[in-house]
Order: structure tokens, then C-alpha cells, then sequence
């Protein structure tokens, strides 16, 4: 029995990999290498390079490896890409979703775990922001993930399936062993790019949106360390294989912290100031995203480990300062 992975090679799926693993279990990854990278990919797990939209690669990898609950992760995750290309991302992210739970349900996979988004709510009315709270996606990233949580919850009522949609806020940081780490040089997480700037990566930081109704100006969001998150999904795995039902979970820590606030701590992890940019909104940008993280607190018993946002800019920068020499 194993555990498949999607997008196991990006930045995520390396880190939730390692910690797959780390558990004792099997892996095996699926992966088209459009962002991921190979050579983070740990040795100990079985990878295939392909798409998670095609149906006979995945009954051969289900069939083949005695599948026994899939870790969804593979998908395009860009919010502002999403505006400009909005049937990649259908194609991407909710077509190819619908064919890897389809062929789940024809083999019998009864544990699904899903790669979900915070970009799925509304502009909130009030901060935090709880799963109750209402969903009318402004990007077509986030719809095309609430798709998905659709077509998941569906599929539930009327087959043997059991999920666990985790609404990811903003991921950040690196492996504390330094075994991998966000790679793709356009990225657009802020504190992968801070760092970038911080190590003379790229001339300056912009920073999107001056105008916003929050304290200093500019978006607040809620920063999850990406080993807390991959934490998030071990214990949703155990949820399931424990018998339990199905659930949709906030994955934050329930604290914001402003653009100029995190250019204040990357300032600080690297010892000198970010020149910065001000410069217009983007399309889709909202001017907060909290987590309300009392559900995912209590159904999963999740504990993080790294919050605090010192110590998930210091591990990307860390990581980042490492990549040329990798």
C-alpha cells in the first residue's frame, strides 16, 4: 500500500514527500515537472513524470502501487496568471481534478486530500475568516478550486470517498534540514521574492497596492511555515484512516502581518534594508486574508511549530542563499 502524491516535485509536494517518508510511508509521485523540480524530489520515493489528468497513467499507477489514499497538490496557483489565462487554469486545476477523482472512485481510493485556497472566499466581511464564511471566488484560481471542493463534496454523497480539503492562506519558509525549499525563480510568494531581493537577486520588491484599508496601506495576510502545513496534511491523512469524515479546513495560523511588515523582518533576517517599489494593485488582490484556524485546531489537533514570522523568513532565506551553490 502507498500513497500518491501530485505535484510532488513542486514546492510543496517536495516537503510533504520528506514528510511522507519521515512517517514510514510509501510514496509514490506524480509530477510534469512545469514547475517542480526533479532533483528536490527524495530519493526514497517512486516517481512517474506525467500529467494528473491522465486517466490511464493514473489506473496504472493506482493499480500498479496499491493506491491507498492520494495527496492532491499538482496545479497552477498563480492568482494573477489565473486573470489573464483562466482556461489554463480550468484545464489545469478543475479538469484535471475531476479525472484523477473519477478514477478513484473507479478503483476504490477512499482517502483524498486536496490542495485547496483561501482565494476561494469572498473579500471577508470580518477577520478571521471562517469556513462558514461566504465563497464567491474573485479569481479564476480560486474558483477553479472551489470547482474541485465541489466535485469532491459531490462525489462523497454518492461514492465509497472521504476528503479533506485544507484552504492553504499564504505558504512560506523552507525545510528545517535544508532538504528543499521553494526553487521556481518566478515565483510570486512575497517572501520568496523578498529574499530574492535581499540576496541581490532582483533590483527591488514591489509591493502591489498602497491603498488598502488596512494599517500601513498595504495586504495583510495570514503566513503559514510549509512544514506546518505538510503537519496539517499527515494529520488529515490519519483523520481519514482513523474512519473519519470529510472535512473543509482553514490551514493558517490566525495572524496577519502587513507587506511592510514582512519586508521589516526580511530586512532584519538579512541585515540590511529591501529597496522596495510601490506600485498598483493587482487584479484579484484583496486587502486581507486571515485564517480563522479553530477547526483545524480542534478536528485535527494540529500544532504548529513554526509560527512565528522571523523563523519562516530566516528558513527561506536560508534555503534561497543555498540554491545557487545546489
Amino acid at each position: 500500500m502507498a500513497i500518491l502524491v501530485t505535484g510532488g516535485a513542486g514546492y510543496i509536494g517536495t516537503h510533504m514527500v520528506y514528510a511522507a517518508l519521515d512517517r514510514g510511508e510509501d510514496v509514490v509521485v506524480l509530477d510534469n515537472l512545469s514547475t517542480g523540480v526533479r532533483d528536490l524530489l527524495a530519493q526514497d520515493a517512486q516517481y512517474y513524470r506525467g500529467d494528473v489528468g491522465d486517466q490511464a497513467l493514473l489506473r496504472q499507477l493506482i493499480s500498479q502501487h496499491r493506491i491507498s489514499a492520494v495527496i492532491h497538490l499538482a496545479g497552477s496557483t498563480v492568482l494573477p496568471e489565473s486573470v489573464e489565462k483562466p482556461l489554463a487554469y480550468y484545464a489545469n486545476n478543475t479538469v484535471a481534478s475531476r479525472n484523477l477523482i473519477e478514477v478513484c472512485v473507479e478503483l476504490g481510493v477512499e482517502r483524498f486530500i486536496f490542495s485547496s485556497t483561501a482565494a476561494v472566499y469572498a473579500p471577508p466581511e470580518r477577520s478571521p475568516v471562517s469556513e462558514e464564511a461566504l465563497v464567491t471566488p474573485r479569481t479564476p484560481y480560486g474558483r477553479s478550486k472551489l470547482m474541485t471542493e465541489w466535485m469532491l463534496e459531490d462525489a462523497a454523497r454518492a461514492h465509497d470517498l472521504r476528503y479533506v480539503s485544507l484552504r492553504y492562506f499564504n505558504v512560506a519558509g523552507a525545510d528545517p534540514q535544508g532538504r528543499t525549499g521553494q526553487s521556481t525563480p518566478n515565483a510570486a510568494n512575497l517572501i520568496k521574492r523578498a529574499c530574492q531581493v535581499a540576496l541581490g537577486k532582483l533590483p527591488h520588491l514591489d509591493i502591489f497596492g498602497t491603498d488598502f484599508l488596512t494599517p500601513d496601506g498595504t495586504g495583510v495576510r495570514d503566513y503559514v511555515h510549509v512544514t506546518d502545513l505538510v503537519d496539517a496534511h499527515a494529520a488529515a491523512l490519519d483523520h481519514l484512516f482513523r474512519g473519519g469524515a470529510s472535512l473543509t479546513l482553514n490551514c493558517g495560523y490566525g495572524r496577519g502581518f502587513s507587506v511592510r511588515q514582512v519586508v521589516d523582518v526580511v530586512s532584519k533576517v538579512a541585515g540590511h534594508r529591501l529597496p522596495t517599489r510601490d506600485t498598483g494593485r493587482r487584479p484579484g488582490d484583496i486587502a486581507e486574508a486571515v485564517a480563522d484556524a479553530t477547526r483545524i485546531r480542534r478536528m485535527l489537533a494540529w500544532k504548529p511549530r513554526y509560527d512565528d514570522l522571523e523563523t519562516i523568513a530566516a528558513s527561506a532565506y536560508e534555503w534561497e542563499r543555498r540554491l545557487d551553490s545546489l
